[in-house]
């Protein structure tokens, strides 16, 4: 086998097992890639390492032995290493006896590491840059190390390379958006509208859904915005600020108006939200919404929180009930006061006999547990008139109106 054919094999088939753990962490892809180059070759250590301002840092380790002076942050001056030599060409990339190699033989490090053979290749990123290096040792000379084991090493240092322009790319992407959200949270860029509740009996609003808009530009929906801000590690911050900028306008509305908030189990559990409230006058009824989405991994300590909020007036609701298996399982495990049907159960619910046997099956749920029922996505009248026949009081969608500007709702009087 020529060394393209070798290289496209190795290539191929180290690709698919590394593309079968893309949850893996690359470091770890880097690992294996290491662990599979020094074992085939029977070296003692291999490692990556990355050239950074006249340094060369060691990235990534992998050794046959459990205690090694080289370990991952480990660094030294470019100029005193063998990786920067072989990069400038002052330096073969294969050195078989290193106590025979002039330059080897007197170098500090070859003592310091033990270093007896040693391969090493150039690391170079997708645009031509040379990120640093892929390099194996040994203890002791090896003089059978050949050009068919450098040849193995490039197409190593290759796959290597693909890895990390992956987690550079990564970094950058991640940069990016922490930059955003940090502009967002810095300059407040985020206002309220106000979507009504309507009630059929009372024949009036009754209440808001408080939903959260972005000034920046390009614009991006908020559900972008929350998930940028949590990926970014500023998830809690974004979101206590939207519900702050919403507890902000409350007082412009009658005291008889409850207003509803979306938020996120793990800073209901963490305190976060608690605290928000405490920091505002408490007169205003407030619920508190758990998507069908949000993911709640600790039930118990959940219910423990929430009881705390629930004693100052706070109610629950579990939204986009009908939408997925998770908003039942909210349902059954937390006891919510309010449930809100999603619009995916709503649609059409006037001319669909299985919508409407879920929902009225729903309802019969909420009876029994004494819990509220709202509709919401509501958008004709004929869904609306379908839905106070089944015997929902409590209405929210487009047929009622879209999220209001804060004037535009605090002077609200519905057409209905």
């Amino acid at each position: 086998m020529d060394n393209m054919v070798m290289r496209e094999t190795i290539l191929k088939g180290l690709e698919n097992e590394l593309s079968l753990t893309e949850a893996t962490e690359i470091t770890d892809n880097l690992s294996y890639i290491l662990s599979v180059i020094r074992k085939h070759l029977e070296m003692d250590v291999a490692f990556i390492s990355e050239f950074t301002d006249q340094i060369r840092k060691i990235e990534v380790v992998d050794s046959a032995e459990r205690d090694i002076s080289l370990k991952p942050g480990h660094a030294d001056p470019t100029e005193l290493t063998y990786c920067r030599k072989i990069v400038d060409g002052e330096l073969d990339e294969i050195i078989a006896d290193t106590s025979e190699n002039p330059l080897t033989k007197s170098m500090p490090i070859t003592q310091e590491l033990d270093i007896g053979s040693y391969l090493g290749v150039p690391i170079v990123l997708n645009d031509g840059e040379v990120y640093g290096t892929f390099c194996c040792f040994s203890h002791t000379p090896d003089t059978t190390l050949s050009e068919r084991d450098l040849a193995l090493m490039k197409i190593f240092a290759d796959i290597a390379a693909r890895q990390i322009d992956k987690q550079l790319i990564k970094s950058q992407e991640e940069n990016q958006i922490k930059r955003r959200v940090s502009k967002v949270l810095s300059n407040k860029h985020i206002k309220t509208v106000f979507q009504p509740i309507y009630h059929v009996d009372e024949k009036r609003v009754i209440g808001y859904e408080c939903l959260s808009r972005f000034l920046n530009t390009p614009y991006r929906t908020p559900d972008i915005w929350f998930e940028e801000a949590q990926f970014a590690g500023l998830g809690e911050e974004l979101e206590i600020m939207a519900i702050t900028a919403a507890l902000d306008k409350m007082n412009l509305f009658p005291a008889d108006i409850n207003f509803s908030l979306n938020i996120s189990p793990e800073y209901v559990i963490n305190g976060a939200v608690e605290r928000a409230l405490d920091q505002h006058i408490f007169n205003k009824k407030i619920i508190l919404e758990v998507t069908e989405h949000a993911q709640i991994t600790d039930y118990h300590a959940f219910r423990k929180a929430i009881q705390s909020l629930r004693k100052q007036g706070v109610r629950l609701a579990i939204d986009d009930v009908g939408a997925g298996y998770s908003s039942l399982h909210h349902i059954l495990e937390l006891g919510a006061d309010i449930i809100k049907l999603d619009i995916s159960l709503i649609r059409n619910i006037d001319t669909d006999t299985s919508r409407k046997a879920l929902t009225a099956a729903l309802l019969a749920y909420a009876k029994e547990t004494s819990c509220e029922v709202l509709a919401e996505g509501v958008e004709t009248e004929q869904e609306f008139q379908e839905l106070v026949r089944l015997g929902i009081k409590k209405i929210q969608g487009y047929f009622i109106s879209q999220p209001l500007e804060l004037e535009e709702a605090v002077n609200f009087v519905c057409p209905i």
